[in-house]
Order: structure tokens, then sequence, then C-alpha cells
């Protein structure tokens, strides 16, 4: 059982970090690959114009009202480690550790290692070096941008100030460019604009992958212990991230829909090259192969800033190897859980492709992410003094709509992929002897 009487630890960290860094994070790790990837698979799933913009406003509402909730939780407990410490003080060590688990097995690994290897395939044009190794590339890329997070949080914020603007302004300038020079009269909205999607089971199946391209949500909440004055940053930094990308993503969106026919969209595997050929010819695929380069770049340098504070935080908690859990004396820095991380990414990208990788990640987080809009519930009750600068906006209409939300995407996909969400499941249980085990040892040695 959670202690009641939360006292935030002192902080090892430095708190550096202000709401439009905070929310470059979030933006440049939930904008990577995905975008350019999902809209095809999205489309084969529901089947018509109308149905394809529901799923994304669906999803980007649902991301948002999920961050309404981390912006109280975040400045209830602005420290480090976002939902593994929510978990931890809303039900005690084991869901927490469990949260921790599937991360350090699946949900890091996965997503460092599938960004890096879609940035990798078209980083590779640019090199201008044939033969090597998509995967060299990613593990180099991985290896780099922990150089950089391991020698300073500063840095890498404005590294990723830089990325997180430009490729917003680029995207948004590619669906405006689209939009005045594809020529819509062969694409989708030439056709008829129906809502009900081919199938709702389809749709729901839809939502869990755009549910994968809008990820990383919740993720900047890792660094609440780094954030200047987190009761008033904090809920400004995610609701101006989701804010941003929800906007990018259905202006994005229609722009592909303008250009291409339902039927070429549900058979790109390459969408974004496939749009700005049709409306600029050869050149469209340089320009999106930039862009590709520039937000995946932008999504695995935010990953590597904020999974690091999570083995760091499970680490003070005794359920990691404690060095872990160390901050770099000179550059203040997690350095070790940073260089744990980058050792997952790589040994992930030696042994999976894109595809593997996405599949797992894509349900092991939303069993967490429903507990932890619970936890919103239970600490309601649990601790009514406690101070909150922020109280999520619509409560309890709003954490309740995410949830039964949630709860439909989880059921549809046991339904339809049973095999992948068992799967799921049961790496997230599997975690339980392991902690006990664990435990066992701290009590040991005390």
């Amino acid at each position: 059982m959670a202690s009641e009487e939360y006292q935030a630890p002192p902080s090892k960290l430095p708190r550096i970090l202000g709401a439009p860094s905070a929310a470059a994070v979030m933006v440049g790790l939930v904008i990577g690959s995905g975008i350019f990837r999902t809209p095809s698979s999205v489309a084969l799933s529901v089947g018509t114009v109308g149905a394809i913009g529901l799923v994304w406003v669906a999803g980007g509402l649902l991301s948002l009202f999920g961050a309404l909730v981390v912006a109280e939780l975040s400045c209830l407990y602005p420290e480090a480690g976002g939902v593994y410490v929510f978990l931890r003080e809303a039900y005690g060590p084991l869901p927490a550790f469990l949260y921790g688990w599937t991360r350090l097995l699946l949900l890091v690994p996965a997503s460092v290692g599938a960004m890096s290897l879609i940035l990798a395939a078209y980083l590779q044009p640019f090199l201008g070096v044939s033969g090597l190794d998509e995967r060299w590339i990613a593990a180099m890329v991985i290896l780099l941008v922990t150089a950089l997070n391991y020698r300073s949080l500063l840095w890498s914020s404005r590294l990723e100030n830089v990325l997180s603007g430009a490729k917003i302004l680029l995207l948004l300038g590619l669906a405006l460019s689209l939009l005045a020079l594809g020529g819509g009269s062969h694409g989708a909205f030439s056709e008829p604009l129906h809502l009900s999607p081919a199938s709702w089971s389809g749709f729901g199946l839809a939502l869990v992958t755009v549910m994968w391209t809008y990820s990383g949500w919740s993720s900047v909440a890792a660094l609440a212990g780094e954030v200047r004055d987190p009761g008033r940053n904090m809920p400004r930094a995610l609701m101006w991230g989701t804010g941003a990308v929800l906007l990018v993503y259905v202006l994005i969106n229609v722009a592909y829909l303008y250009v291409l026919p339902l039927d070429s969209l549900a058979e790109s595997t390459m969408v974004a090259i496939d749009a700005a050929r049709q409306a600029f010819g050869g050149g469209g695929a340089s320009l999106v192969g930039a862009i590709v380069v520039l937000a995946t770049l932008g999504a695995v340098q935010a990953a590597m800033m904020f999974n690091p504070r999570i083995f760091y935080a499970m680490a003070n908690d005794g359920l990691l190897y404690s060095p872990i859990g160390k901050v770099h004396t000179r550059f203040l820095t997690p350095h070790l859980a940073t260089v744990f991380t980058s050792i997952l990414g790589v040994v992930y990208v030696s042994v999976r492709s894109f595809e593997q990788l996405a599949q797992a990640f894509i349900l092991g987080v939303w069993p967490f992410h429903i507990l932890m809009v619970l936890a919103v519930f239970r600490l309601r009750r649990t601790r009514p003094d406690a101070e909150r600068p922020y109280r999520t906006w619509g409560f309890p209409v709003v954490p309740a709509l995410f949830l039964v939300a949630s709860a439909a995407m989880i059921i549809n996909a046991l339904v339809w992929e049973t095999g992948l969400t068992l799967f799921g499941f049961g790496l997230i249980l599997a975690g339980v002897p392991f902690f006990h085990l664990i435990r066992r040892r701290n009590l040991k040695h005390v």
C-alpha cells in the first residue's frame, strides 16, 4: 500500500527546463516515424474518408484527455520518473515495477529501436554510402544521442527545441504545399465522405495504430523533476504539446487525402513520399526524406531524454541495480541510466525489424495508462488535502471518457488481435516473480 503522506525526495537533478522546452520534448517524441507510415494502415482498416478523419481526431482527443490527467499528477508528484512514480504512490511498488519492467523489456527498446531503424533507412541516401547495413547506422545514431544526453540535459533540450520547432514548421509547410499544389480532383475527397467505417472492429484496430502514432504524451512527466515551477509549467507543456501534435496530424492527413485516392493511400508503404511525388514530381521524395530524418532524429533524442529518468527512479527505489540511480557529479545527469537505455536500444536494433518492434510497442503501455487515470480518482480520495496546483479539467467526465475509450480499444484488440494482446499481457505478468525476487534480495541486505 502506498503511503498517504507523500514527501518529495530531495532532487539530485537540477530544475533547468521551462514549459517550452518540456513541450518540445513531448512534440519531439510524439512526432516521429509513425505519421509517415501509419496513415496507410489506418485507411486500410477503416475504409472510408470520413472515418479516417474521425479516428485521427478521436486519437488526438484521447491523448489530450490523458495529458490533462498527467498534468495533475505531475504537479502532485514533481519528480523524475513520471508514470512510474504515479503508480507507485497510488498503488504501491508492484504495479510501478511492472510498468518499469514493461518499459525495460518492451517499450523502450521497441520505440528507440523502431525509430532508429526508420531514421537509418531515410538517412542512408543522404550519407552517400551504399551497402552499409541500416542496423549499423541506427546503432551509431543511438550512441551519438546517448553521448549528448550523458553530457548535458541543457544541451539536449536546446537541440530538441530546434528539432521540434523545425519539424512542426516543415510538416505544416508540407501539408499546406500539398493542399495548394496537389490538385484534389483525383484525391480521396472526390469520393463520398462517409463517417461510418467499413467495420467498427477495423475502426478499433485503427485507433490502436493511431494511438501508437500519438504515443509519448505521458512521457514528458518523467522530466518533471527537472522542470522549473512544475505546478505552472507542466500543465502548460502537456497542453501545448498535445495541441500542436493534434493540429499537425489532422492537417497532414487532410493533405494526404486531398492528393491521393483512398485505394492508393491504403496501399502505400511510404504515403508521404507518394503524396509529395504526386504534387511536386521527382523532387518530392528528397524533400520528404529530409523531413523524416529530422522528425525521427528528434523522436530518438526525446526518447533518450525521458526514458533514463524512469530507470533512474526505479534504481533509487531499489528495483534496479543501484548504480543506475546515480547522478554524474559534474554533468548532473543520470549518466548510467542513459547508458543503460542506450544499450537496450542497440541490442534490439540488432535482432528485430521495424515491423516487429512497432507491433510489440502498441498495446504494452495501455494497461498502465488506464491505471494512471484511475489513480487520479484514487488519490483524490486518499489524499484529499494534498496541494494540487492544477486539477484535471472536466473531472470526472474527461478521465471517465478516457477510461471507456481505452477499455473498448483493448477489448477490441483482444478479440481481433488475440495473440499479440495476450503476449503483451503475459510479458507484463512475467514481471511479478522478478519483483518478489528483487524485494527478497533487498530485504536480505537490510
